[in-house]
């Protein structure tokens, strides 16, 4: 009991104690002071642990923070019993409360004061290889590549327009003329019927095509406009070193009655070199070179291939001429022939067994103005040609050869025929020989696979008769052979 009532009045003695301390921090300013003095103890404590210094290096300001460090130290001594329970729940309350900028004055100074890190490497920074950094130069080829891809895209569609423009400017300009010629105009084959559709038929984006039928002598032309490859961007650099213009082709078909027997040429000298190269009618007929045309009053540009005299004095009137000379510029070649088949055969296709089809055609070829830079204008210009091709029409049918010309006519192509059988007289003996070993070869198999000895032996026995009865019939012929040569 008396144990007791000595630890009731210790405990009232220590309550009333600590009753009495707080009463004399009831002012709030005066409270925050006091724990902004308290954590700056601590805060100056710790931070001149790592940064001791000889007596004879300190300096003195240095003193000066000592001296008022002492001083803080013995109030905290001093209170410090008092404060023990009390201490936890002041450190609480301190934290909650914002910092004050005077509380890490010279912090930064005393940090580097500090010994540093031997052992820490130093940071190196390495430049990253100009291959590697993003930049446009990384993509040079992309780039590249994506604008000639424009570029081309632009060009093709640009370079198809003009063409189709230029087509349908031609066929504005020559439509009255070949409607009030031909029954038929622009028939594209795909009715079983012919039908006139009266546009042209585009066969790419550089060549269209229209057919007309419908008209006496004839079984049909053929219109081709070839246009350059303006579509095509590689065509289009390749032409700058290399100049092209556009063409207009055109194939008559003539009725067999209405055309005689003969081969004819005009245009450039140029030209007809090479068509009598290429075409096997000119190469056959007309074995001449190209012969000059200034006689009849035409351009020395242009030269005449023909299979006789007599047809250049028959083809070549007023009228044709007067087409020829005025029209030089855009007339390349005009090609008449009744042995029409088109380019020779190559030796490397091998050589036919037969002379190859013919069909009497008339061949027109015209060069559109502008040297590949042509205009609707330039493609308008070219309907006078189109008469021209009329009119020859009409000539064709009407000029005939006399006895002599048609005689020397048949020879020739007599004469063609002979020297083309002679061509492939080996050709058809390798055939034969061919055939005939062939022959052999299965009855020498039926003979083997024969299971009869008996039957075997009456087979081989004739076939060695008839072999021996081939034998005499040649002796017998080369007998005769020999009475007659004495």
């Amino acid at each position: 009991m008396i144990l007791f009532t000595r630890l009731l009045a210790v405990s009232l003695l220590l309550a009333t104690g600590a009753f009495a301390k707080f009463q004399e921090f009831d002012d709030s300013d005066d409270v925050a002071e006091y724990d902004d003095n308290d954590f700056a103890e601590f805060e100056d404590a710790a931070d001149e642990v790592p940064t001791v210094r000889p007596p004879s290096q300190q300096t003195p300001e240095k003193e000066d923070e000592d001296d008022d460090d002492d001083e803080e130290a013995t109030v905290e001594l001093e209170g410090q019993e008092e404060f023990e329970e009390d201490a936890e729940g002041q450190e609480g309350d301190a934290d909650a409360e914002p910092y004050d900028d005077e509380e890490f004055e010279n912090y930064e100074d005393r940090m580097d004061t500090g010994t540093p890190n031997k052992n820490k490497d130093p940071i190196t920074i390495v430049d990253v290889p100009a291959h590697l950094q993003n930049s446009w130069e990384s993509y040079y080829m992309e780039i590249l590549m994506v604008t000639g891809l424009l570029a081309y895209i632009m060009n093709y569609i640009i370079g198809k327009n003009k063409n189709s423009r230029l087509a349908q400017a031609w066929f504005n300009s020559h439509r009255e003329l070949l409607e009030s010629n031909f029954s038929l105009v622009g028939d594209d084959g795909t009715n079983k019927d012919a039908v006139s559709t009266g546009k042209l038929n585009q066969e790419n984006e550089h060549i269209y095509n229209l057919w007309c039928s419908g008209r006496l002598c004839c079984e049909g032309m053929l219109i081709q406009l070839k246009f350059i490859k303006r579509q095509d961007l590689l065509n289009v650099l390749a032409r700058m070193m290399r100049p092209t213009c556009d063409q207009v082709q055109i194939k008559v078909t003539m009725n067999d009655e209405d055309m005689d027997t003969y081969v004819f040429a005009v245009g450039t000298r140029k030209t007809l070199v090479r068509l009598q190269k290429e075409m096997q009618d000119l190469s056959e007929f007309c074995n001449d070179k190209p012969k000059s045309a200034s006689k009849l009053g035409l351009p020395e540009s242009m030269a005449i291939l023909t299979e006789m005299g007599e047809v250049t004095d028959g083809v070549m009137d007023t009228k044709m001429v007067h087409y020829l000379t005025h029209y030089s510029d855009k007339i390349e070649s005009i090609h008449f022939s009744d042995q029409y088949s088109g380019p020779k055969i190559m030796q490397e296709e091998g050589q036919p067994l037969k002379l190859p089809e013919t069909k009497k055609t008339l061949l027109f070829t015209f060069n559109v103005p502008g040297s590949g830079n042509a205009s609707v204008k330039d493609m308008e210009a070219l309907l006078p040609l189109m008469n021209m091709v009329i009119y020859s029409i009409d000539k064709v049918k009407k000029f005939r050869l006399n006895r002599e010309g048609k005689q020397k006519a048949d020879k020739n192509r007599a004469r063609v025929e002979e020297n083309f059988l002679k061509l492939t007289h080996v050709q058809r003996q390798e055939a034969a020989q061919t055939r005939r070993e062939e022959k052999k070869r299965a009855e020498k198999e039926r003979i083997m696979n024969e299971e009869d000895p008996e039957k075997q032996r009456r087979l081989e026995e004739a076939v060695q008769r008839r072999e021996q009865k081939k034998m005499e019939k040649k002796q017998m012929k080369m007998k005769q052979i020999k009475v007659k040569a004495m």
